[in-house]
């Protein structure tokens, strides 16, 4: 009898750390500011980050979900952040973005 040995690419935490980052800044600017489109727009991209990370975990090559939602994201909330200055939430947000589709594009996938 063999023994499982687990899953044999290792669960995408960082890409579940930022889900986890994007949901919780869209609650957040619900129970500050009872911004209704803030709760929408972070648990929709949340949910997406998380779904493509959960992808990543499966297949590494598979980076499409996780791409979209990140680079949807550095876009909308780089320009919030250039038209505002105001680092919190949307240059926050637009540089975790902007990191995670860096590690996408330039990271070699597990092999």
């Amino acid at each position: 009898m063999q023994k499982d040995s687990g899953p044999l690419v290792p669960l995408h935490w960082i890409g579940f750390g930022y889900a986890a980052l994007v949901a919780s800044g869209g609650i957040i600017g619900y129970a500050k500011a009872g911004s209704v489109p803030s709760l929408v727009a972070g648990l929709f991209f949340g949910g997406l980050a998380g779904l493509g990370a959960y992808q990543l975990s499966q297949d590494p090559r598979n980076i499409w979900v996780f791409l979209a939602a990140s680079g949807t994201l550095a876009g909308i909330m780089g320009m919030r952040f250039y038209h505002s200055g105001k680092f919190m939430p949307a240059g926050l947000i637009a540089g975790a973005s902007l990191l995670m589709v860096a590690k996408l594009v330039l990271g070699k996938p597990h092999q």
